[in-house]
């Protein structure tokens, strides 16, 4: 009988290992995500793009547009047709 104070907490030690080291790996296991965004640039979705013009504006009559398909701010290949909601006009 008093080995049965020890058992629990053992017990209780176990599980608590167990349920960091589960979290570690799930934090791990994100990782490469959270490094991939950080590249300063925003999703596609998040800025609302689409592949075709809105009224006059259009990608390649932006400032943050790099030509042939790219942005300074938009994750992805970009249409020069294309708009995103943070459109801005060459000077």
């Amino acid at each position: 009988m008093a080995n049965e104070p020890q058992d629990p907490s053992r017990r209780a030690f176990a599980q608590r290992l167990a349920t960091c080291a589960v979290g570690a790996a799930i934090i791990l296991g994100l990782r490469p995500r959270f490094a991939a965004a950080d590249d300063g640039k925003m999703e596609q979705k998040a800025v609302q793009y689409q592949d075709k013009p809105k009224g006059s504006q259009q990608c390649d009559k932006c400032s943050l547009f790099q030509p042939p398909n790219a942005c300074k701010s938009v994750q992805g290949t970009i249409s020069p047709q294309g708009w995103c909601a943070i459109f801005t006009p060459k000077a």
